[in-house]
């Protein structure tokens, strides 16, 4: 099975750099035949419709669940129709932990967007001090995490992203990720993918882990040349 990876800008990149990316990435893919499912969430206000030839999907990083309506700052299915966009992530651990999204909005969110047919990349994963209580607490953590959550539909993709590990240069270890996905997979059977400092140095060791399916990616995808080689790395671990 090819793996997935996604690409999350968060607040970065404007409307003509994420062009000129998608349209670096598309020329690298299209001449090396890559068949694996890549998925670039850009900031909103860089979503449009591309016309690449490879597997390249755009999703949107957050949404409200409503077509349209009053609500001050976001973005509904009339903006993401536009743009023919039918991908979210949606409990992304900044959404939960900065911005305050609580289990149950997110639950509502995620059920919303389900019924609109959206592939769902679904985000969980615990902080520190969950990590250092243990592994039944980690357990928990992440089955509270999936309240409300249906974990058998069939465009989900989870992804495990340990919070401790986002954005600070720690990275699980492979036994580590190994042991939390299959906790994970008892859960749920749908692509799983890991995010945490992913970067071009590790990579080959997080996607040889079993049960992992890919990798949601922040800092290192914001450059394309490194998108590219994490590409290439998964490219010839299929082979």
């Amino acid at each position: 099975m090819s793996k997935i990876l996604a690409a999350n800008f968060k607040t970065n990149h404007t409307r003509a750099s994420t062009r000129a990316y998608i349209e670096a990435l598309d020329a690298h893919l299209d001449a090396s035949g890559y068949k694996g499912e890549t998925y670039i969430f850009p900031p909103a206000t860089a979503l449009d419709r591309f016309e690449t030839k490879a597997d390249i999907r755009i999703g949107a990083q957050n949404a409200y669940p409503t077509v349209k309506g009053s609500f001050t700052g976001e973005i509904g299915l009339e903006q993401l129709g536009e743009f023919g966009i039918g991908t979210i992530l949606v409990g992304h651990s900044e959404r939960r932990h900065i911005l305050g999204e609580s289990q149950a909005f997110i639950a509502q969110k995620y059920a919303w967007f389900k019924e609109q047919g959206f592939t769902i990349v679904y985000c969980i994963g615990e902080p520190l001090e969950v990590r250092e209580a243990g592994d039944d607490a980690v357990r928990r953590y992440l089955v509270d995490q999936c309240e409300g959550i249906d974990t058998a539909y069939e465009k989900l993709i989870l992804a495990y992203e340990p919070v401790w590990a986002i954005g600070t240069g720690r990275t699980a270890t492979p036994e580590l990720i190994e042991q939390t996905h299959a906790v994970i997979k008892r859960l749920s059977d749908r692509p799983l993918l890991y995010g945490g400092s992913v970067k071009p140095q590790n990579i080959a060791d997080i996607l040889a882990v079993p049960g992992c399916d890919g990798a949601l990616i922040g800092t290192a995808s914001w450059d394309v040349e490194s998108m590219v080689s994490m590409l290439e790395t998964a490219m010839r671990d299929e082979k």
